[in-house]
């Protein structure tokens, strides 16, 4: 899409949107896919990374979203259960598209939110924030320790699972050169014989 054509297609939007304002219309919000590296710049790539692995962790649908039954189970696992309308109010907090559910864009949300200070400390939101961030002050070097040293173990089966599909990648490509070579000298007995 060109620069001109992209401003075109931006300022008609805007446009849409005044003119349903302007008559007393309700105005459906288009979101589009981000990277969320560029959009969360006040994460670093590894914490990214770390609530990725955390929202993967209890996304047991792999569907790439926590529904109500995920992050009550979420809840329920960190030691901070929630009650049925508790929940709810934690997905509405921060489900820009009103599906029910929570996104890994609206995940990181909540930790931009307590980041701000824009979450109440007893609230469900603030207890998973503070609940799955690691805090040295309250547990401790030797909590943090351990967390790390899990984190690590759970890179390095990562790491190996990676290492197995590289190694069958290898093992195809070598078959396939064999394959190659036996079929050009193949080809090449069969020429004596023309």
């Amino acid at each position: 899409m060109s620069a001109e054509s992209e401003l075109f297609s931006v300022l008609n939007r805007r446009q849409q949107i005044n003119d349903a304002l302007e008559n007393g219309e309700e105005v459906k919000h288009t979101y589009r896919v981000v990277n969320v590296y560029t959009e969360f710049h006040e994460f670093s790539r590894k914490e990214i990374k770390d609530y990725q692995a955390t929202f993967s962790k209890y996304d047991v649908g792999n569907d790439g979203y926590l529904d109500l039954a995920e992050l009550k189970i979420m809840m329920e696992k960190l030691g901070a259960p929630q009650t049925h309308l508790g929940l709810k109010g934690m997905i509405a907090e921060v489900d820009e598209d009103k599906d029910g559910k929570i996104s890994f864009r609206e995940f990181l949300l909540i930790y931009r939110k307590a980041r701000a200070g824009e979450l109440e400390c007893d609230s469900g939101l603030g207890q998973l924030a503070r609940l799955t961030e690691i805090n040295v002050d309250e547990v401790g070097v030797n909590g943090a320790k351990n967390f790390f040293e899990a984190k690590i173990e759970q890179q390095l089966r990562t790491n190996k699972f990676h290492d197995e599909i590289r190694q069958e990648q290898e093992e195809k490509r070598r078959m396939e050169e064999e394959r190659i070579i036996r079929r050009q000298q193949f080809q090449q007995r069969a020429a004596v014989f023309q």
